[in-house]
């Protein structure tokens, strides 16, 4: 099991703590957490959980991080992405890209797993 932390979302979008700060981030964790539990129907700790969940929750908690920092929007998975400090985000990947990881990460989640006997 692994934790997911607050420097884990800054460095998916290339930003510092200046620019967002931790207390930001850990809401946004929490929230992308929740979601994705809502989305699987499974108990999630962001603390602890597998890689797979640490990886949707961060790439989450980073897209809601974008909208933070540009005066965008996010519930749930419905993102808006506003105008505002994007200069802040030049290194950070588009976010249809990240969305387009988001989508295919939650569908393979989503997918029933086979027991072996």
């Amino acid at each position: 099991m692994t934790a997911v932390s607050v420097d884990d979302v800054r460095d998916v979008i290339n930003v510092s703590s200046t620019e967002i700060p931790d207390t930001k981030v850990s809401k946004m964790l929490k929230r992308a957490e929740v979601t994705l539990e809502l989305e699987t129907g499974k108990e999630i700790d962001y603390n602890s959980c597998t890689d797979a969940e640490k990886e949707f929750i961060t790439v989450l908690a980073a897209i809601y991080a974008i909208c933070y920092l540009t005066g965008g929007s996010a519930v749930g998975l419905s993102f808006s992405v506003g105008d505002q400090n994007v200069s802040v985000l030049g290194k950070a990947p588009p976010l249809d890209v990240l969305q387009a990881e988001l989508n295919r990460m939650l569908d393979k989640m989503r997918e029933p797993t086979v027991e072996m006997t």
